[in-house]
């Protein structure tokens, strides 16, 4: 019997108009492609795990870090941006699916090209692989601009920018490598400008649970490469028996204060945070925000590791030095938490006892007991959390502007 397409299944051997899809749709969820899209991006935040870990036990601390929050921003950018406008525009016919694929590619390309940044400072390879994805999502931007209603003009202004930020990321790799770093940061505002602009010139609509429900797998995916680090503690001990207690110990708090960044991450309505009134500024908050909250967990894997070092005698730390590499990620990625989602939906408690236990975490390291007390912190706003809900109303902002006009604007994410 021959299969009937509709709509809701088109035929895989025809193009299907990209126009945008309904922000209220009901059940959507995340694709399977769109999950699929996710597994390049595990291998890149590894790989770019491991390489700050080797920088921050030589002692390369400023370098590791600047060359990690570079590289992140090249893979969080690219991630975001299809996770946007696939919320917008995702059609899953043959050509959506090709280009897709062709961005997974590109970053495959960028995680190969991770460690020549890290070693030698040479983001060759890295900016291929972008502009490999940015120039699928060109065509995908291209694709859309077809469509009729409000989103016509941001489409084409997404494109149009995109483009000319490739041309200049091309440009970056003929000037001399003291001008590098400066460019970068230019650039790196230029990408994150094109979203803001193509939204003011027509909204590009979305769903705020489909969204919501991608930067939480995505968050996972980070966390993960945590309780891999926990492995890795429980693996080295079983081959360094003299601090086997300590390194088992390492491996338990890790698995605690992970279980307790992803207890954090997904207590508040996220569907909230991100904007549903129609203010730009929400979505674009929401969404940049998370690049600190996204490096701070891929920093934390590497941490683990950098303590691991420490315990073993394989770093060129100190025991302090190598604590704050743990502390300080999680510090970032609970404020980053708070400040976005959690704050507005808490009462005075919650909203008194996260960023205390976020700041208590930073001096974790000073006191004899480092690990042990950044688990006990945690695990004591964990309790906070589960005795005081979230409010069943957000709390009203405290100096309310002029809403915008138009539907709930993606932040850069549809670029």
């Amino acid at each position: 019997m021959a299969r009937v397409s509709t709509p809701e299944t088109p035929a895989r051997s025809r193009l299907v108009r990209m126009s945008a899809r309904d922000p209220h749709e009901p059940g959507r969820t995340a694709s399977t492609l769109e999950l699929f899209f996710d597994l390049v991006f595990v291998v890149a935040v590894s790989v770019a795990s491991v390489q700050l870990h080797h920088a921050l036990t030589e002692g390369d601390v400023g370098g590791g870090l600047a060359a990690f929050g570079m590289v992140f921003f090249a893979v969080w950018w690219a991630w975001m941006n299809f996770t946007w406008f696939a919320t917008s525009f995702d059609t899953d016919d043959w050509l959506y699916r090709v280009l897709t694929v062709v961005q997974m590619a590109g970053v495959l390309v960028l995680a190969a090209g991770i460690e020549p940044v890290f070693v030698d400072g040479d983001f060759t390879v890295v900016i291929l692989g972008y502009v490999v994805m940015r120039v699928a999502m060109i065509a995908q931007w291209l694709r859309a601009s077809g469509s009729e209603g409000p989103a016509r003009t941001a489409t084409r202004t997404y494109a149009a920018g995109i483009a000319v930020v490739q041309v200049c990321w091309l440009t970056l790799l003929v000037l001399p490598a003291g001008a590098q770093g400066a460019a970068w940061v230019v650039l790196a505002a230029a990408e994150l400008a094109v979203p803001v602009v193509a939204e003011r010139r027509g909204r590009t609509p979305w769903h705020p649970h489909h969204i919501t429900e991608r930067y939480g797998l995505f968050t996972l995916i980070l966390l993960g490469e945590s309780l891999l680090a926990s492995s890795n503690a429980i693996i080295e001990a079983l081959h360094d028996q003299e601090d086997l207690g300590s390194l088992v110990s390492i491996a338990v708090l890790t698995l605690v204060v992970t279980a307790a960044l992803w207890w954090i991450y997904f207590w508040p309505p996220h569907h909230r945070a991100v904007g549903q009134d129609g203010r730009l500024s929400r979505s674009l908050r929401y969404g940049y925000v998370h690049y600190f909250v996204f490096a701070a967990a891929g920093a934390f894997s590497a941490g683990i590791e950098v303590e691991i070092d420490a315990l073993t005698g394989h770093t060129a730390l100190s025991d302090v030095g190598a604590s704050f590499t743990v502390t300080i990620p999680i510090a970032v990625f609970v404020l980053g938490i708070w400040g976005i989602a959690i704050r507005d939906n808490a009462d005075r408690v919650v909203n008194t006892v996260v960023p205390v236990g976020a700041l208590l975490v930073l001096l974790d390291p000073v006191v004899p007991i480092p690990v042990t007390l950044t688990a006990v912190i945690m695990v004591a706003i964990v309790v906070v959390l589960v005795l005081h809900p979230p409010l069943s109303e957000p709390r009203a902002p405290r100096a309310r502007r002029r809403p915008e006009r138009g539907a709930p604007a993606s932040p850069g994410g549809s670029s």
